[in-house]
């Protein structure tokens, strides 16, 4: 981490004396721009989303005034608090820094291809959501494409051996399932869905046919990172509603007992559960379940 932040500050310039060619430091910048991006903000509540010293603060809002570059009006809430605002002159002087720092980010992402800036964006993404507060991305609802279906194996194998401990056999189950898919597949009378967010694959459903009168729900995951946010339940409803399209009379799927979320997902979509068996698979004493949903 110490690595990269050093590389990162390298690269954006912040060690610079003045930040983007400027007479300003990397705080003054930042103050700059809450400022010039915001009505009527107090020093209070600069210092505590900026996470600066009070103190320091003041002293660098004082500077402001004193160039010119700062207006402070009592708040009408709180006369004790002053009320920010940037003069014409600051406004003129923070321009230019918020043109050069377009500029620089233009230029970085520039040396990159579509898709290694893609992978940049979602990589800084990641580093704000995990370290920060970041709001998650809006996620959607898309037919698979080439590749998907190698991401959804590995995904099964992946999350199935951390959650449930199943072995290599369950993984090698997926690869077959997936792999008649794309051979047989016929778009006329089967789909597959892909959850995404962030141009990043998060979940996944097939619908398969078994019979003329019978489809059957294949492969429904969801990552860890998507969970909680309605992806299962958005993808049962995509199969229930191209397969009442697509005119089955029913649609059919297995499971088993200790997938606790899947089967509450199926449950609320009105899947009723027909019979369930004992038997020994993925390494794992288990008790498979077979349910239905009429049409």
């Amino acid at each position: 981490m110490r690595r990269f932040n050093r590389f990162y500050t390298r690269r954006i310039g912040v060690l610079d004396e003045g930040v983007l060619e400027s007479a300003f430091s990397l705080s003054e910048t930042r103050v700059l721009y809450e400022l010039a991006h915001r009505d009527d903000v107090t020093a209070a509540v600069l210092a505590r989303d900026l996470g600066l010293d009070s103190g320091y603060l003041s002293r660098m809002l004082a500077r402001f005034r004193s160039d010119g570059l700062l207006d402070a009006t009592p708040s009408a809430d709180d006369a004790r608090q002053m009320q920010l605002a940037l003069t014409a002159a600051g406004r003129a002087a923070f321009a230019p820094l918020d043109a050069r720092s377009q500029a620089q980010a233009v230029a970085m992402l520039a040396e990159l291809d579509p898709g290694t800036r893609r992978r940049l964006l979602r990589a800084m993404r990641s580093i704000e959501g995990i370290l920060g507060e970041v709001p998650l991305a809006p996620w959607l609802i898309r037919p698979h494409r080439a590749g998907d279906i190698g991401w959804i194996v590995a995904t099964h194998g992946r999350l199935y051996a951390q959650e449930y401990g199943w072995d290599h056999s369950f993984e090698a189950l997926v690869a077959e399932i997936a792999g008649k898919f794309l051979r047989d597949f016929d778009p006329a009378c089967e789909g597959c869905w892909i959850a995404e967010r962030d141009d990043e694959a998060i979940g996944s459903v097939m619908v398969v046919r078994k019979s003329a009168a019978e489809a059957q729900l294949r492969l429904l995951i969801v990552d860890p990172s998507a969970r909680g946010l309605g992806i299962g339940e958005r993808l049962v409803e995509e199969c229930i509603r191209f397969a009442a399209a697509k005119g089955y009379a029913k649609l059919v799927l297995w499971t088993n007992d200790i997938l606790h979320a899947a089967r509450h997902i199926y449950l609320a979509a009105g899947f009723r559960l027909i019979e369930e068996a004992p038997h020994h698979s993925f390494g794992k004493d288990l008790v498979g379940q077979n349910w239905e949903l009429e049409l």
